[in-house]
């Protein structure tokens, strides 16, 4: 479970005032110091991330914030981070002080949460057995004292009773492939491939077709045709990269299905019909327009990147003239996304659904459409009747 990608965890963030006992508790609950605990308000600056399993859950990611209120000089850097946790939050836990009798810092960090959807709880953290005071807002509470390991046992389980189901990964194919069905995966290993390595979308729909004891066979572009020539039955379903939608489509027979990576990770990231609504706006475009191109890792581009050179080649031949490109990849979320016609985001492989989601529902809020790079592909290659998801 240590090796599981951090997209695939729940992520539990621990949010309060500066000194309210997040460190302490999240130090307690992983058995060991993962957080610097000091009584110096504004020691933890970066988020401070610790995986973990959390049985029966299962992988877990810990996230220690700073405080929101933090008035140091770098405060305000600290509280963007901070804000930016929240986009990625499965499961809050909201960390009061007993000795706390105002809690407008705790309404607005609720008010937060409730607007990025966020699942919150609520640690009152009652030193040395402090009297809990009656809290004016109504969310599950426990009381207990940071720093008593004998705590963590109730600790535990009130997390696993509030984590709800939703947090939990859909299957990638599983809607598309039956047990025991031969699947091919058609993955071009050019130099955008990593060395010696495949790429993560690749490993984990593998390892979830022989989870289903499918029989995989993985091929380059020109192995697609000798191996369909010495297969005595075809396959139930064909995945490939985006980038050769339409080579291999042309190898195909028209009955056996055809999608990609990015299309599947889409919707086990995201929100599929947003995507497929979102690419419709394609046709609208005109030279000369904003479009905002995201990636949710950060890598260093080669030559044929797909977001920096061929998806903007291809969208330009598809407009008819140039368009203005901009490119932004990491964490957060770029301030002018209003000035945007379109988004064509990536699979999302390196981020969890919620934070997936709360990028769809940010470029919502500003009426921006989103959608997939493989949704985009296949939309411009007039194969959306084609491919299945």
């Amino acid at each position: 479970m240590l090796e599981t990608p951090r997209a695939n965890r729940l992520h539990i963030a621990f949010f309060g005032r500066t000194n309210s006992g997040k460190s302490t508790l999240l130090n307690q609950l992983a058995g060991q110091e993962i957080s610097v605990v000091s009584a110096v308000s504004g020691t933890t600056t970066d988020p401070v991330y610790k995986s973990m399993e959390l049985l029966p859950i299962g992988p877990v990611v810990l996230i220690d914030t700073a405080g929101l209120d933090d008035s140091s000089e770098l405060g305000g850097l600290r509280t963007q981070k901070t804000r930016e946790v929240m986009r990625k939050t499965d499961l809050a836990v909201l960390v009061v002080a007993a000795h706390e009798t105002n809690f407008e810092e705790e309404r607005r960090y609720l008010a937060m949460l409730e607007a990025e959807k966020v699942r919150a709880v609520c640690v009152l953290n009652r030193f040395d057995g402090e009297e809990a005071p009656a809290l004016p807002f109504s969310i599950p509470t426990i009381a207990l004292d940071a720093r008593r390991p004998e705590e963590m046992g109730r600790f535990k389980k009130f997390l696993i009773e509030n984590a709800g189901r939703d947090f939990e990964i859909p299957f990638l194919s599983a809607h598309l492939v039956e047990e025991r069905g031969l699947v091919m995966l058609v993955m071009p290993q050019d130099i955008q491939a990593p060395k010696g390595r495949l790429i993560l979308p690749q490993v984990q729909m593998t390892r979830e077709l022989l989870d289903r004891h499918c029989r995989v066979i993985s091929v380059t572009p020109d192995g697609v045709l000798p191996m369909l020539a010495v297969l005595r039955e075809l396959p139930q379903l064909v995945i490939v990269d985006s980038q050769i939608f339409r080579e291999v489509n042309e190898m195909l027979p028209p009955e056996i299905p055809l999608t990609s990576f990015s299309i599947l990770m889409s919707e086990n990231k995201g929100d599929i019909a947003t995507f497929l609504e979102g690419a419709k706006a394609i046709r609208t475009l005109r030279p000369g327009d904003r479009v905002l191109i995201m990636e949710a890792c950060t890598h260093h581009a080669l030559d044929g990147d797909i977001a920096r050179q061929k998806l903007p080649k291809l969208l330009e031949k598809f407009v008819g003239g140039p368009v203005d490109f901009d490119v932004f990849s990491g964490p957060g979320f770029p301030e002018n996304i209003r000035e945007y016609k379109l988004i064509l985001h990536c699979g999302g492989c390196m981020i969890n659904r919620k934070n997936m989601l709360s990028r769809l529902s940010e470029a919502q809020q500003y009426g921006v459409p989103v959608t997939n790079f493989g949704v985009a592909i296949a939309y411009m290659n007039g194969m959306m009747d084609r491919i299945i998801y």
